[in-house]
C-alpha cells in the first residue's frame, strides 16, 4: 500500500451493551481513519471506551453496528474463522503484559505468528532471527522469558508483532509495565518503526507516552472528544 492509503476506516462504530434502562453505549458513533505510516495514539480516561475499541480495531470484537475496514477488508461481514486469520495476517499486536509464551524461548516465542500462518520451519527461525536482531536481542533469543528483563520480554513481544509484515500494529499500553528506561527503549523501537513507513495505533493513558505519535485522538463517553496533530 502506498503512503496516505487508509489501513483502517472506522464509520459511526456503536458498541452497545445491555437493552432499555440496562443500555450501555461504550462507542458511540466513533469515525476515525488512520494512513499508511500513520503513528496514532488513542487517549481517555477509564470509561472513554478506548479498550472497546481496541478490542474492535484488532478484530478481537465486533461492532453494534457502523463500518470498519481493515487494509480494504470489511471486518463486520467475517465470521469467527475468518477474524482469526485477518488477526494473524493483517494486525501485530503488542501487550501490556507482554503475553509471551512462559516455558518457550523468545525465539519460539517470535516464530509462533509464522507457524499460525504454516510458514516452513527453516523460514520463519530466519525471519525471527531477523526480527530479534532488529529489537537488539540477537545475544538473548535463546533465554526465556523469565531469564529476561521486563524491557527484553517487551522487545520481544515487539519483534514478534513485526515479523509477519502486518499491514497494522497494534500496541495496547506498551509501556504500562516498565520502569522509565525501558519505557524510553521501547518507545524509541516504536519511534524508529514509525520512521520506516510502519502503521501504529498505541493505546495509552500517559501524555508523554502519546507525545511520540503524530496524532492524538482521545475519547470521551464513547466518542471523539478531541482528534489533533503533534508537533
Amino acid at each position: 500500500m502506498t503512503q496516505g492509503t487508509p489501513v483502517l476506516d472506522l464509520v459511526d462504530i456503536r458498541k452497545i451493551y445491555g437493552a432499555g434502562d440496562a443500555e450501555v453505549r461504550a462507542l458511540d458513533g466513533v469515525s476515525l481513519t488512520v494512513n499508511t505510516g500513520d503513528f496514532v495514539a488513542i487517549m481517555g480516561a477509564s470509561g472513554s471506551g478506548k479498550s472497546t475499541l481496541m478490542n474492535i480495531i484488532g478484530a478481537l470484537d465486533v461492532a453494534t453496528t457502523g463500518e470498519y475496514h481493515l487494509d480494504g477488508i470489511d471486518i463486520n461481514s467475517l465470521d469467527e474463522d475468518a477474524l482469526s486469520i485477518v488477526r494473524n495476517r493483517k494486525i501485530g499486536f503488542i501487550f501490556q503484559s507482554f503475553n509471551l509464551i512462559p516455558r518457550t524461548s523468545a525465539l519460539a516465542n517470535v516464530e509462533l505468528p509464522l507457524a499460525y500462518r504454516g510458514v516452513r520451519r527453516g523460514e520463519r527461525r530466519e525471519r525471527a532471527q531477523a526480527a530479534l536482531a532488529a529489537v537488539g536481542l540477537a545475544d538473548r533469543m535463546h533465554h526465556r522469558p523469565n531469564e529476561l528483563s521486563g524491557g527484553q520480554q517487551q522487545r520481544v513481544a515487539v519483534a514478534r508483532a513485526l515479523v509477519a509484515q502486518p499491514s497494522l500494529l497494534l500496541a495496547d499500553e506498551p509501556t504500562g509495565n516498565l520502569d522509565s528506561h525501558a519505557t524510553a527503549d521501547v518507545l524509541s523501537l516504536l519511534d524508529a518503526m514509525h520512521a520506516e513507513g510502519r502503521t501504529i495505533v498505541m493505546i495509552t493513558h500517559e501524555d508523554d507516552v502519546a507525545a511520540h505519535a503524530q496524532r492524538v485522538v482521545t475519547l470521551r463517553d464513547g466518542r471523539v472528544s478531541d482528534d489533533r496533530r503533534n508537533r
